[in-house]
Order: C-alpha cells, then structure tokens, then sequence
C-alpha cells in the first residue's frame, strides 16, 4: 500500500536550521500561507484561539527505532518520543492563531523550519482532549 500526501501549504518560520524542541517553549511568530485551491477550507477557522497544523518533517534524514530523546539520557522507543527523525516524517504542533489575512495565517509558538510543507489544520478544541492523561516517562521532566 502507498499512501501520498500533497502539501496544501508552507509554513514560514525564522527557523532555517534549528528550531525549538516543542512549540510550548518558543515565541517565536510565523506565518502559514495556505494554498489558493483551499483557501475556502479556513471559514471559521479565525473563532480558535489556537490550531494544530499537521506537516512533514522535509528535512529530516532517515530514522531509527530507537533514540535519545531530548530530555532523557537513555534511548526511548521513536512512538515513545517527538523526534523529527520518523518512518513518516509527520509533524504536529500546537499553535496560538493571532489573526488571519486572506490565505495567510498569523501563528505564535511555532517550531518548525521555514520552508515545511503543510499538510493539514485542525482547530485545537480542549474539551475534547484527555484531561487526566499520563505523560509517561516524561513525568516529572516537563516544567
């Protein structure tokens, strides 16, 4: 089976090498230009606080099934860790939507590179996320 995603955007970000581990630790500002052909795709996008944009990690070379993770110093399960360097290369961040101009949205927290190819949003709703979740081995690392 193959499976073939096409951008339906790019997101711009200062980013041009390193970028913030999660989008919870940057203030950094971008801007996600969305194509024209589904630019009718974002009515009512603009009543959430914040979005969820689905991307491909595009610069990421290979991957392993295990690997440090950045807040631990013994390898973890790559499903077990955020890393960039996946099987699929599909990224999601969580970001705070500031405004929307035309096909271009204006986003705080990003932590992507400048350049990565869209590939999907969704509106961020609290209500129907896990509340009482674990954070596995991450709990008590997270600050």
């Amino acid at each position: 089976m193959e499976i073939v995603y096409r951008p339906i955007g790019i997101i711009h970000t200062p980013f041009k090498e390193h970028a913030p581990i999660q989008p919870l630790y940057s203030e950094a500002r971008g801007v996600v230009e969305v194509f024209d052909e589904y630019k009718e795709g974002l009515k009512d996008l603009e009543t959430f606080s914040h979005i969820i944009l689905v991307y491909h990690f595009h610069l990421s070379k290979g991957y392993r099934l295990e690997a440090k993770p950045y807040l631990d110093d013994e390898p973890k399960g790559i499903f077990a860790i955020r890393s960039p360097n996946r099987p699929n290369g599909i990224g999601i961040s969580t970001v705070a939507l500031e405004r929307i101009e035309g096909a271009k949205l204006h986003v705080l927290h990003v932590d992507m590179l400048d350049g990565t190819p869209l590939l999907d949003i969704k509106p961020y709703v609290p209500e129907f996320d896990i509340r009482d979740a674990s954070s596995g081995w991450l709990n008590g690392k997270i600050k």
